[in-house]
């Protein structure tokens, strides 16, 4: 558990929000949780961290058997050893009972899934399911809803109606908008050390009560409406989604000109105005959050009068980075019909088996259209692939992937990839070829080996930066 900190004094923004402090010490209190999914069991695994006591619910009966028994349905790194520490010790339970789970409770934590529309949307029918459920299963108390998963700026007030509809007797619920900002692979850091808790309420008293159960995490909270907090959320991943996207167009203007997209990152980072995170060329983002939530965002746009001229180009600039990377295979092939192609990482990121809007799909779809074949290797996400995607060739291992194959892709930069024995994989190989999506190798090394190297945005020659630190002065 984290460190205690010592009590931060209020300090007043005026009528755009509050940036408070929290006490140094958590009064447990009794949290249901609703969602077993990724949000769900991080969110009620750090609370019992914290010190609470939890129960998550969810109707799926299989996921919850499975979470019982002590294994954890998808790959987070730390999870699973949390939850195991504190079922053990009774503060953490599972049930598909809301009943049993809303008994008494003080805080309930709306944390289900908001899948995309087939127009963009962001699709409310599981927060609706489970706020009706919330509400008929209510008796006498009056808990502090708080919604934690991702939501279009309304739903705040959405939650509120269902509320009012299913357990008008209890009279007006205080709801609290607390979005997350959790990566998958580094979630529990994420949660127990974030950079901001954002709480979003007309009721200022119920969000301190929130910030409250934070108790010891060393972060600024932020109260503000409940609008502005749900809006806070969408425009972050929006605005992460553009600097990817803008160095990947930026990495193609590279590879016209010559330079190295690597080094004018690292230059660009340098600037304190800009940083260096997510100014890394690759072949794009994908995941659970940012595609959805740059559609959703754009939706909202264009619902209330606006062009979101941005955010379209965000979302065309990952598409066209998978296409990019067919077609500069296609043209060092001379065709990609009749080739056996590697692809090395399906996950849509390291440390995750999460493939949802995974590059690798794409490309690995654009390269059977063009009738390659295709061998796929994974450290932990091949299963969930071959749900998507069933008639790839799943192997165990890298050096399995890539035998007889005319080109090895790069999709995904697991570390452990780094560690290839290169000369054993040009053995392995028909045509050595490696595409290197995430530029995760030097290009002189693989090319030392004599493979031909496809980077995004890198020079056929790259010559290594000379940064020159400052002297220090004399005293």
């Amino acid at each position: 558990m984290l460190g205690a900190t010592a009590p931060l004094s209020q300090l007043n923004t005026g009528a755009h929000g509050d940036r408070v402090g929290r006490r140094d010490r958590v009064r447990p209190s009794s949290i249901c949780v609703v969602g077993a999914g990724h949000v769900g069991l991080v969110t009620a695994a750090c609370l019992a961290e914290l010190g609470h006591r939890v129960t998550c619910v969810d109707t799926d009966e299989g996921r919850i058997e499975t979470l019982r028994s002590g294994t954890v349905p998808f790959h987070e790194p730390g999870l699973e050893t949390l939850i195991e520490r504190h079922c053990a010790s009774d503060v953490l339970k599972f049930t598909t009972s809301y009943k049993e789970a809303l008994e008494g409770v003080d805080f309930i934590f709306v944390a289900v899934n908001t899948p995309s529309t087939p127009e963009g949307a962001a699709d409310l029918r599981y927060i609706r399911r489970a706020v009706r459920q919330i509400g008929r299963a209510l008796k006498d108390s009056r808990p502090i809803i708080v919604n934690k998963s991702t939501a279009p700026v309304g739903t705040a007030e959405t939650v509120d109606h269902i509320l009012r509809q299913e357990a008008g007797s209890l009279g007006e619920l205080p709801v609290v908008s607390n979005p997350e900002f959790l990566r998958e692979g580094t979630a529990i850091k994420d949660f127990m050390k974030p950079d901001r808790v954002v709480l979003g309420s007309h009721d200022r008293e119920a969000a301190r009560r929130v910030a409250e159960l934070y108790g010891p995490v060393e972060a600024p909270v932020l109260i503000t409406d409940p609008e502005t907090a749900e809006m806070i959320k969408y425009a972050s991943n929006a605005f992460l989604a553009t600097k990817i996207s803008f160095i990947n167009e930026i990495a193609s203007i590279c590879e016209g000109v010559g330079a190295d997209v690597s080094q004018v990152a690292q230059g660009m980072g340098l600037d304190k105005r800009i940083g260096p995170q997510f100014l890394r060329a690759g072949i794009g983002y994908g995941g659970s959050c940012l595609p959805k939530d740059v559609k959703a965002l754009a939706h909202m746009a264009g619902l209330y009068g606006s062009h979101p001229q941005l955010l379209n180009a965000v979302l065309q600039i990952n598409v066209d980075q998978r296409r990019r990377l067919v077609h500069r295979l296609r043209q060092t092939l001379g065709s990609v019909e009749g080739a056996t192609v590697a692809v090395l990482g399906l996950a849509y990121k390291p440390d995750t088996d999460d493939v949802r809007d995974s590059p690798a799909i794409d490309i690995i779809r654009l390269l059977d259209n063009e009738g390659a074949t295709v061998r796929a290797h994974d450290p932990v996400a091949n299963q969930n692939l071959a749900e998507i995607l069933p008639d790839v060739t799943y192997c165990s291992d890298p050096y399995d992937a890539v035998n007889g194959c005319d080109a090895v892709i790069i999709a995904t930069e697991w570390p452990q990839f780094l560690d290839l024995d290169l000369e054993q994989v040009k053995a392995r190989m028909r045509r050595p070829v490696l595409v290197d999506g995430r530029n995760l190798f030097h290009p002189d090394v693989v090319r030392g080996y004599g493979f031909t190297y496809l980077g995004i945005g890198r020079p056929d020659h790259l010559e290594e930066p000379l940064v020159l630190e400052p002297q220090p002065k004399e005293a």
